[in-house]
């Protein structure tokens, strides 16, 4: 048992089970997976809107996707009403009688006994400090560290209810559901009506989300927020900013959240390995930066190619920060400039970075498997953008 960072140690839920399994079960579900794979494209049974677990998809092209829904009610001076859900134990509660009765629906009656066999009578034993617990039953939820389990889950929500006006985005059980209109009752009118059709769904197959967690958020750049929303007569608490996918996004999408954060995350990870990394320190040069490559850099660099997009004066806070670094790397003396110093190191600036990955990226969208992900690269709407952020869009593309 593992315990979550800054849960209570008192709590049981407050601790994740790392799941030893059996050699042959695993190798028996990745031959079982080649052939369950094929028949669930073939049918179309996973939705477009969900990216996890999934190959050639990531969290990045979803949050993309969230963020130019945003964008798109800011062109259009619209209010956007949106609900960041949040399911608990999404993977440890799921029913086995409804999983059944779907992959029943959607594959091969063949694969229904298999899978039927592979879910009942599991049992499980918990040790904690070398001493073991009685044996349990396994009533519900996918089996954990399991090849399966993820196809298993994204089955069992695949019906998750769409709404025309809506879009709708998950990542395994990560769920955000946006409206706009210039009416921000209106836009939250829309938004309630499919969330109403989604709490229904949520009961009907024992899926317990969290009104209280979950967060309603109205992303707008005019004055005002949207309707408060509600879900199982719960009132949704509304916030400026909420954290999906590991992005901070902010009502008005300017990033300072999100790079105050990784700021801050970095600062504390520095401290860390400072000295490992300090001047007197006797590793060579080309270890710390392979150090700062592999644990500092991959802090700030996750969703470049959406942030990138924020203002000098945000960017320059992660380059200064990488100026630091890199100078208590090399231990270089006060005339040395940082620019003599990223070129020494072969280093790129936070600004060269942006521009290469945006590249990048922009060729993965374009080859993207998910048609959703494509339509990602037609930015149509820059009309009303200043022509700085026009030239950064370019730039980034």
């Amino acid at each position: 048992m593992i315990h979550k960072h800054g849960k209570p140690p008192e709590e049981v839920t407050s601790y994740r089970p790392i799941s030893l399994l059996p050699v042959l079960s695993k190798m028996f579900e990745r031959i079982l997976l080649s052939r369950i794979l094929p028949i669930l494209n073939e049918n179309q049974v996973i939705p477009k809107h969900q990216f996890g677990f999934r190959q050639q998809h990531s969290t990045i092209e979803q949050v993309h996707r969230v963020c130019e829904k945003i964008r798109s009610s800011f062109e259009n001076k619209e209010y956007c009403s949106a609900v960041f859900l949040d399911i608990q134990a999404a993977f440890n509660k799921v029913w086995h009688k409804g999983l059944l009765y779907k992959i029943k629906a959607f594959l091969p009656h063949s694969f229904y006994l298999l899978l039927e066999s592979y879910l009942t009578d599991r049992i499980f034993q918990v040790r904690e400090d070398g001493e073991l617990s009685h044996i349990h039953d396994i009533m519900a939820g996918v089996p954990q560290g399991s090849v399966l389990g993820p196809v298993l889950y994204t089955i069992y929500t695949a019906d998750l209810p769409e709404a025309q006006g809506v879009t709708t985005a998950t990542f395994a059980d990560d769920t955000a559901l946006l409206a706009s209109n210039r009416d921000p009752t209106v836009a939250s009118a829309i938004l309630q009506n499919n969330l109403d059709k989604v709490t229904e769904w949520l009961q009907k197959w024992r899926i317990k989300a969290s009104a209280t967690i979950s967060v309603h958020i109205t992303f707008t750049l005019r004055k005002g927020n949207c309707e408060p929303v509600k879900m199982c007569d719960v009132t949704l608490p509304q916030c400026d900013t909420v954290r999906y996918l590991g992005m901070h996004l902010d009502k008005r999408l300017t990033w300072k959240k999100h790079i105050k954060a990784k700021r801050d995350e970095l600062n504390m990870r520095f401290r860390n390995i400072y000295w490992l990394m300090a001047r007197n320190s006797k590793l060579s040069i080309d270890n710390k930066l392979l150090i700062y490559r592999m644990i500092l850099m991959t802090i700030w660099t996750y969703g470049l190619q959406l942030w990138g997009s924020a203002c000098d004066s945000s960017l320059n806070i992660i380059q200064r920060m990488q100026n630091g670094i890199l100078r208590t790397i090399a231990n270089a003396p006060w005339f040395v400039t940082n620019t003599e110093i990223h070129k020494a190191m072969n280093m790129r600036t936070v600004a060269e970075e942006i521009r290469l990955t945006g590249i990048k990226y922009r060729t993965r969208l374009e080859n993207h498997p998910n048609a959703l992900a494509t339509a990602l690269t037609n930015i149509s709407y820059i009309k009303r953008l200043k022509r700085h952020d026009i030239q950064r869009v370019g730039d980034r593309w």
